[in-house]
């Protein structure tokens, strides 16, 4: 063997060592976040799903209760009423949010100075907690107290936490005005990593603005779409403090989404087996849903932004 043979084999052989102990030296660094995953996340579903086999009242002895907290939640009614609620307010604020939130990422991706300001302003919602927005909407349009009577607008002065159907549209209303902000940004920043040099080839073949948008943005967005999908629709599975200060769940059960059912049950009912039970059905759709949005972009979710350019 002659000696540059050597020498590349001993240099190859050095390679594969310096790339192993790089690779444990980094497979080292994920033990801390893997300890607080299992601590904060692994550990508390695991005693929610103990919990909802037991009998406990959140004060006294846990006993056992077998089968008979999943047969009575799933008996039930009111869970599917509440479920049903929880995906009629999922889909529709999707369909809301979406186009709202994607028009304005692609707004205020622009260069434009005045763009700047308008973007501080639409994200001032995102720094307000839903306790604090649902409690502004609550006297906002309180119907002797808020706008109706201090602007004069006959047509506001309605009463939205009343009637069932208007007050459903309320919390749909209030969760897309808090939240587009969010989704804007990510939007935003989804728009400002596509090359310019693919508007500036559809100017030269006489591209306008809206085919651009149509072919060219949309098409580039498309594992932004996914990301901001996944966040919407698995957030809305756990809107309980905007609601429970908004409506209360009411009127009737109007608005009594999962989340705020699984509150109820445990925290006013004192049936913390129950509501264990609901928990985890919340744990079960998130994680269907998350993975279905996820297949969505295909197996490659990581390709790049020119794909198939």
């Amino acid at each position: 063997m002659s000696s540059s043979t050597l020498t590349r084999t001993a240099a190859h052989r050095t390679g594969e060592k310096t790339k192993g102990q790089k690779n444990s030296a980094l497979a080292w660094l994920t033990v801390p976040a893997l300890l607080f995953f299992v601590l904060f996340a692994v550990v508390p579903l695991a005693g929610v799903l103990v919990l909802s086999f037991a009998d406990w009242d959140g004060i006294g002895a846990i006993g056992v209760a077998g089968m008979d907290n999943w047969t009575s939640v799933l008996a039930d009614p009111g869970l599917y009423n509440a479920l049903g609620l929880t995906f009629v307010i999922m889909i529709v604020s999707w369909l809301v949010q979406t186009p709202i939130s994607l028009l304005l990422g692609v707004f205020t991706a622009g260069s434009q100075k005045y763009r700047a300001a308008l973007a501080v302003l639409y994200f001032l919602p995102l720094l307000l907690s839903s306790a604090a927005v649902a409690i502004a909407f609550k006297a906002l349009l309180d119907p002797n107290f808020g706008l109706a009577m201090g602007l004069g607008l006959p047509f506001l002065a309605q009463d939205w936490l009343g009637v069932p159907q208007l007050a459903l549209g309320l919390v749909i209303f209030v969760i897309a005005w808090q939240f587009v902000p969010f989704h804007t940004l990510i939007y935003q920043g989804g728009v400002r990593q596509i090359p310019k040099s693919l508007y500036e080839a559809a100017q030269i073949d006489g591209a306008g603005t809206i085919k651009q948008f149509f072919h060219i943005t949309l098409p580039q967005l498309k594992y932004t779409i996914i990301t901001s999908s996944t966040l919407m629709v698995v957030g809305s599975l756990t809107y309980f403090d905007l609601i429970f200060v908004l409506t209360g769940g009411g009127p009737g059960n109007s608005t009594r989404i999962l989340a705020l059912d699984m509150y109820l049950r445990g925290f006013r009912a004192n049936l913390m087996g129950p509501a264990s039970v609901i928990a985890v059905i919340l744990v079960v759709i998130g994680l269907a849903l998350a993975l279905f949005l996820q297949r969505l972009g295909g197996k490659d979710k990581q390709g790049s932004q020119l794909e198939g350019m």
